[in-house]
């Protein structure tokens, strides 16, 4: 009776090794590969970004100032790596955030709602949706309109976006925002430079949550790697991927992980953008 006990019991504990070991292991939302391509599984775990402001509905108190022209001068380019905002889709619905929201540049790519409040003389009513695409640098040499010094939160708006909520006199503004789902047309791009000993990634066009907290890249011949965030939203790796097609997993920061598979061909080259066909 006894040896028949131990049996049942080795048995059990038998099934339910098996059972833990076929776990699927999945990611919300992720999308499906093109047909014909096998999307692996990560290998080992995204590393994972300093925290940032959570994403959800809540408003939060912050200013809001203007920087460049009523064309968007002076605000292309900038801290998030991204270039020229209108070939990238960003127009002038954008801002520089303060370092208190900017993150280290791990909030580059998030969507806000803006409304100016609290000041009927300035306001206008209504609200914006921008992207954060820089950064307004902290100056302390100043003692007066120091607006992004730590750990005021602001948004330095493009011009024509603060016309859309206070009057041009007013100079700075209250306002209220909150995060809010990026909306993008057409799929994340994925734009290359650096050199084959230290491949530069920037992401771009990214829907959902916007901004990207971890990111892998596989070629054809590797398995998995984890890159590291260069700055802005520029990615990086040491290993040559020259000569193989590439593959991406991407995480924002809400924890959607999705896969976009074998977006550059074998002969990718350095300063050129791939369409990864799906976003967020």
């Amino acid at each position: 009776m006894k040896l028949n006990l131990e049996k049942m019991m080795y048995v059990k504990v038998l099934m339910m090794v098996i059972a833990i070991c076929f776990v699927p292991i999945t990611y919300s939302n992720r999308a499906e590969a093109p047909a014909g391509d096998v999307a692996e599984a990560p290998a080992g775990d995204v590393a994972e970004a300093p925290g940032t402001d959570a994403f959800n509905n809540g408003w939060y108190d912050a200013r809001a100032t203007f920087y460049g022209d009523i064309h968007g001068g002076e605000t292309q380019m900038g801290a998030c790596g991204y270039g020229d905002l209108f070939r990238q889709g960003y127009g002038l619905a954008t801002a520089a955030l303060s370092p208190a929201l900017f993150n280290e540049g791990y909030t580059c790519g998030a969507c806000y709602q803006i409304m100016c409040t609290r000041d009927p003389q300035w306001c206008l009513p209504g609200s914006i949706k921008i992207t954060a695409t820089n950064l307004c640098p902290a100056n302390y040499t100043k003692t007066t309109d120091i607006w992004c010094n730590p750990p005021q939160k602001h948004f330095d708006l493009s011009l024509p976006m603060f016309l859309k909520i206070a009057k041009y006199k007013a100079g700075v503004v209250p306002v209220r925002y909150r995060r809010i789902p990026c909306t993008k047309k057409g799929g994340v791009r994925f734009e290359t430079s650096g050199n084959p000993y230290f491949l530069m990634i920037l992401p771009y066009n990214v829907g959902g949550a916007g901004d990207i907290n971890a990111m892998q890249i596989k070629g054809s011949k590797t398995g998995w790697i984890n890159m590291r965030k260069n700055w802005g939203q520029h990615w990086t790796t040491n290993i040559v991927l020259t000569g193989q097609s590439l593959s991406f997993t991407v995480k924002t920061s809400d924890g959607v992980i999705k896969q976009f598979i074998n977006v550059a061909p074998k002969n990718w080259g350095f300063k050129q953008t791939f369409d990864g066909r799906i976003n967020f």
